[in-house]
């Protein structure tokens, strides 16, 4: 008997929705490992969060589309504080100093505090044109 001869037995595994569900559920609870609850149920921890995805995905379309308005979120704004005088002419603290590292053509430009931005580009041109 060759194999084209006998039936071929689908390989993946179906698991009904009531299974799904109480999967999710109970990963869904506070607390609850997705991959020990898969562990225990002969379930790959992937296809559990998969499972997961989905549910979340399709409750939350459901619960949009059942109210059938945009949903909004409370804003609240402050008021804007006009600066005093005092306030305005006092020097703030300059900013930490940082580095920035530009990688172009092979050569490697390092930039280290303040940076005076028409040297950083005739630098980064000349770069560019010997690339």
């Amino acid at each position: 008997m060759s194999r084209q001869d006998t039936e071929a037995r689908p390989t993946r595994r179906r698991h009904a929705a009531a299974f799904k569900r109480e999967l999710v559920e109970h990963s869904l609870q506070p607390g609850a490992s997705v991959s020990g609850i898969a562990l225990e149920n002969g379930v790959n921890a992937n296809v559990l969060f998969r499972w997961r995805r989905e549910h979340l995905r399709v409750s939350t379309s459901v619960r949009h589309e059942s109210t059938g308005q945009a949903v909004l979120l409370p804003v609240n704004l402050a008021t804007s504080v006009t600066p005093t005088t005092q306030e305005a002419t006092t020097p703030r603290s300059p900013m930490p100093a940082g580095v920035i590292e530009i990688d172009i053509g092979g050569a490697r430009v390092r930039l280290r505090g303040a940076v005076d931005e028409g040297n950083v580009r005739c630098v980064l041109q000349a770069l560019r044109t010997c690339a």
